[in-house]
């Protein structure tokens, strides 16, 4: 059976035959090829999470899920939703942290890699998988965790242009993919806050985002239940490009070698928080990632860990430090919530609340 067409062979051929496509079918493309073929995550992939970090990611937000089912009195028909699950090791550390709390929800991974999928049922044999959020229960609430999952989602760009605003688009010359800017001027979709921008300026939104949020809060508010977000972004709107890739640890252009990197791009967790709010669900955040776990108690967790593990204290003091210090994940890293107005305040959010 002859081999796929790799990501770059495809995107070259679309542009050749239809002309310039638009940076997020650009990414989408890219993305979907790279996540199919390999498991991208570790040291000899292309990079680390924070689950593969320390147990202690995970661990933590399996007590903040559990303090927030108890608090809500225990519903005994609950579904742990996990949004791009990795190799699972955030579920399998958060899911046995619920049970010493006697939460034991039906666990839901949405993936869609072949390769992933195989890593995570070796740990999660009673999961349920969706390609989609589309295919999620609707039968009691959904406490959903999505850790770098809308950092990989396609963004769309708009350039301001002597001409007006026009959409960043990706060509070939040469043989290379290069960003150009489109022909078709598109004032109607940019807000009247765009106005006055210096030409050149460059605005990054993600509808896919918005789509999936958009849902995923509409479900909450009608079945119960909370989302927490984990990723890297902004918290209040911003300008230019936040696009990157990383290959082997370090970063490449976006436009070389698609599908075989990791594209991604700052997640704008004003514009989620808005989304979340226009559901009616209750916003809490976003906060720095290292002020959230130690509000949540990394610090004696940490202690607790090398205190039974003296061999081991020097990793975990790195760990911890690549967790929440401020030059590290700390401050880069943003973690925000939503929840359904029936569901009580969850911990962690006191330094940042909308």
């Amino acid at each position: 059976m002859p081999d796929s067409p790799s990501a770059a062979h495809i995107l070259a051929e679309k542009i050749d035959r239809d002309g310039p496509i638009s940076l997020s079918e650009y990414m989408g493309i890219a993305n979907a090829a790279y996540y199919a073929a390999k498991d991208p995550i570790g040291e000899d992939g292309d990079f680390v999470t924070a689950p593969e970090i320390s147990q202690m990611f995970g661990e933590l937000i399996g007590i903040w899920l559990s303090d927030l089912w108890m608090r809500k009195g225990r519903p005994g028909h609950i579904h742990y939703v996990e949004l791009g699950p990795g190799r699972g090791t955030l579920a399998a550390d958060a899911l046995r942290t619920m049970l010493k709390f006697e939460c034991k929800p039906q666990i839901h991974f949405v993936e869609t890699s072949p390769v992933l999928k195989e890593k995570q049922a070796a740990l999660h044999s009673g999961a349920a998988w969706h390609k989609s959020i589309d295919s999620l229960p609707d039968d009691g609430p959904l406490i959903i965790v999505a850790n770098e999952f809308f950092d990989a989602l396609p963004v769309e760009q708009f350039v301001s242009t002597a001409d007006g605003w026009l959409r960043q688009m990706v060509d070939r010359e040469r043989n290379k993919f290069i960003a150009v800017p489109g022909t078709q001027v598109i004032e109607k979709q940019m807000s009247r806050s765009s106005a006055g921008l210096p030409t050149g300026t460059i605005l990054e939104s993600s509808p896919a985002s918005v789509q999936i949020l958009g849902e995923l809060s509409h479900r909450i508010a009608q079945q119960g239940g909370a989302i927490l977000i984990i990723d890297y972004g902004y918290d209040q709107p911003g300008t230019g490009s936040t696009l990157q890739a990383v290959k082997n640890h370090l970063p490449i252009s976006p436009f070389d070698s698609p599908g075989t990197s990791d594209l991604t791009a700052h997640v704008d967790f004003h514009n989620l928080a808005n989304i979340a709010k226009t559901r009616l669900l209750s916003v809490h955040g976003p906060v720095e990632q290292g002020q959230w776990l130690k509000a949540l108690g990394i610090d004696q967790r940490a202690g607790k860990l090398a205190e039974n593990s003296p061999g081991k204290a020097e990793d975990i003091r790195a760990a911890h430090r690549r967790l929440t210090h401020v030059d590290e994940m700390g401050r880069l890293f943003r973690v925000m919530a939503a929840t359904s107005m029936d569901w009580p305040e969850p911990e962690g959010f006191v330094y940042g609340e909308s």
